[in-house]
Parts: C-alpha cells; sequence; structure tokens
C-alpha cells in the first residue's frame, strides 16, 4: 500500500481513512499567515456514498485503499441480487440492492458497466450518463397508481426493462429515448 501525504492528495485519490475506503472530490491547500499550514479535503465514502470534509496537516498521511474499477457484463437479476460476470476470467460479482439503490432501473442485459471492487468485493457501479432505451407501451390512467397523473403535456411509458417514466405526449409504442441516468428523467428522442 502507498503512503501519501496530505500534500499529495489529488481529486480522484482512493484512500483508506478510518479503516474504509474514501475517493477524494476536492482538496484545498490552506497557508494562514500564522500557524502551520493544512489542507481542507472533501472525501467521499465509497461504500455509503456519504460526503465528509476533513482538515489535514501537512504531516499527516494515509494509505491507499486496495480499490479497482473492472468492466463487468450484467447478466441477469433476482428479487434482491444483480450478477455481473467478468468477460475475460467469467468469474461472478453480486450487488446487493444497497449497492445498486436506484441504478437498477437504468441497466440492460448484456451491456458493460464499471463496478468498484475493494478487497475484491463490489462497492459500487458507475452508469453512463445516458442511456437509450425502446418504449413499450404508453400508460392508461387505469394502469397508473394514485401518485402519477396525466396532463396534456405529459404521458407515462413503459420501457423494455420495465421501468415507467414521464415523457412527452409525441414519444410513441416503438420509439428509442435516451434518458439521463443521474436524474432519471427523459431526455430526447434517439435518432439512429
Amino acid at each position: 500500500m502507498n503512503m501519501y501525504y496530505s500534500n499529495d492528495f489529488k481529486v480522484g485519490l482512493k484512500i483508506l481513512f478510518e479503516k474504509k475506503p474514501f475517493c477524494i472530490e476536492s482538496v484545498e491547500f490552506v497557508k494562514p499567515g500564522k500557524g502551520r499550514a493544512f489542507s481542507r479535503v472533501k472525501l467521499r465514502n465509497l461504500l455509503n456514498n456519504q460526503l465528509i470534509e476533513k482538515t489535514f496537516r501537512t504531516t499527516d498521511y494515509l494509505l491507499s485503499a486496495d480499490v479497482i474499477d473492472v468492466k463487468l457484463t450484467y447478466i441477469y437479476h433476482d428479487s434482491q441480487y444483480w450478477y455481473f460476470m467478468d468477460p475475460v476470467y467469467f468469474n461472478q460479482f453480486v450487488l446487493n440492492k444497497f449497492i445498486m439503490g436506484e441504478k437498477y432501473k437504468w441497466i440492460i442485459e448484456g451491456k458493460n458497466y464499471l463496478i468498484t471492487l475493494w478487497n475484491n468485493l463490489p462497492i459500487s457501479i458507475i452508469l453512463d450518463n445516458f442511456v437509450v432505451f425502446k418504449v413499450i407501451s404508453i400508460l392508461s390512467e387505469k394502469e397508473l397508481s394514485n401518485n402519477l397523473f396525466i396532463d396534456n403535456k405529459y404521458n407515462f411509458c413503459k420501457l423494455h426493462t420495465g421501468t415507467i417514466l414521464k415523457v412527452p405526449v409525441f414519444i410513441k409504442i416503438g420509439d428509442m429515448i435516451k434518458v439521463d441516468t443521474r436524474t432519471g428523467e427523459y431526455d430526447s428522442r434517439f435518432k439512429k
């Protein structure tokens, strides 16, 4: 494991802090008029996605985290787990509901995804910012739950993955649409 002093910190560096893997999101070196210099660092916990801010003196150091990003192919899911396979060595990795969160709505069978492994266990999944889906049906008012409603500008459609999405009224069955996975919203109609 490498050792990084606070003046070596940079954005994107993956380190161990309090025995957990973190990624550095921002670093600000501060040299006050009086006293010693320090670094103000924002750290993202890779296990629960929590953002914290810490201050480190120039003599403080952290160890590098044994974290790697690998491309894995999504193969299937059951009621609680999503299964991914390494296309080279055919090892399977399992992601649970906590790791997937709401991202399960935007994954497509047979597609490669970047999975972060810590000590050879998956801890997060990184999606493309935009994904293309096929609309398989436009839902009627009877098919919608009570908290969803149709107005004259939007409809709700069902995608080929089973996800229900709010789309403009001009979207029809069979259209390919681009969805922003960061917001979970319709972005545009996809043209080949």
